[in-house]
């Protein structure tokens, strides 16, 4: 049974069949950290994340860091590799790269492309569990996703946005990183379902996209504000938003808008504070670490994900709450 249980080689087919039967029929639960204990298992897990600069990405990382201080104690070695992320075809052969016996899990932040997809097909077929991180993947072989339900975060902006603005009406310039991540997309259909149906009075424009670049984020945003001086709202999906503030002084609208940003940080913190903007959607960056990790756990010993523990809350901030957001 012990061969059997921990996966040793040398074991009938037949006998293998028996024990499971009879493990199905006593309702036996596997101690699966005493047997990792037992056969010095050490999890090897990486974390691929995109190179840009940004505080987001930033405080991710830090929540991996703090995973990586625990590590040693739970049998875990965990490493974070950059990757260029206007760079398909590099982050394609970074994935390949990596092999079973170096590598048990992945957790992936990245745009999907057919490169990257057909990447993870290959990391799955080698036996690789693939975790998709704060963007999903939906169209992948990956095994799960971590991160808030982004169509929902669209919804919720649409919703503040449609409130804040008190029934006047006006158009609304959105703001997103770049048109090819899931979670932009996510975000910007969720937003359009609900002000298309409750919202009559907001006119969304066409997404503006900065390209993870703040100074492009900044022209092409004061751009879409100078066409359109009846804005009362700028959505910013996902881009650099100290960007989008500076275009918004100076624009010189009529009123200020309301803005809706995604993420707190530093900046958008500040810029909160001083009135800026109006309200923030987040996600806990050190549960979002913490939440992947575990599903690599899971998805090695082949246990159940427990779903409860693993939902990424969507918690909205205001000026009046930011401190205790902190």
């Amino acid at each position: 049974m012990d061969r059997v249980l921990n996966e040793r080689p040398g074991v009938r087919a037949v006998t293998i069949q028996k024990v499971q039967a009879a493990i199905e029929e006593l309702g036996y639960v596997r101690d699966t950290a005493a047997a990792n204990l037992a056969r010095q298992k050490t999890y090897r897990f990486v974390f691929v994340l995109p190179d840009w600069k940004g505080q987001f990405l930033a405080s991710l990382e830090k929540g991996i860091s703090e995973i990586i201080t625990n590590a040693p104690q739970d049998r875990t070695e965990v490493r974070t590799i950059r990757v260029p992320n206007h760079d398909h075809t590099e982050l394609a052969a970074t994935l390949a790269g990596l092999k079973p016996r170096d590598v048990d899990g992945l957790a992936i932040m990245a745009k999907e492309t057919p490169l990257v997809r057909d990447a993870i097909a290959d990391l799955s077929k080698r036996g690789i569990p693939v975790v998709s991180l704060v963007s999903d993947q939906p169209n992948s072989d990956r095994d799960h996703f971590v991160g808030i339900d982004n169509v929902a975060a669209g919804r919720t902006a649409g919703t503040l946005l449609g409130r804040f603005t008190g029934g006047r009406h006006g158009k609304v310039v959105v703001v997103i990183t770049n048109k090819q991540s899931r979670d932009m997309i996510e975000r910007r259909h969720g937003f359009d379902q609900v002000v298309s149906a409750e919202y009559a009075h907001l006119e969304p424009l066409p997404s503006v996209e900065g390209q993870e670049d703040p100074a492009h984020t900044e022209a092409v945003t004061l751009r879409a504000l100078q066409q359109n001086k009846d804005v009362i709202g700028v959505y910013s999906v996902g881009a650099s938003v100290q960007a989008i503030a500076r275009a918004i002084a100076s624009a010189d609208l009529p009123q200020r808008p309301v803005l809706i940003d995604h993420e707190l940080t530093e900046n958008s913190s500040a810029l909160l504070r001083d009135g800026v903007i109006d309200a923030i959607i987040t996600q806990n960056t050190g549960h979002l670490a913490r939440s992947a990790l575990r599903v690599l756990r899971a998805k090695c010993d082949k246990t159940p994900v427990i779903k409860s523990q693993e939902n990424i809350r969507i918690d909205i901030v205001l000026r009046e709450n930011l401190t205790s957001m902190k």
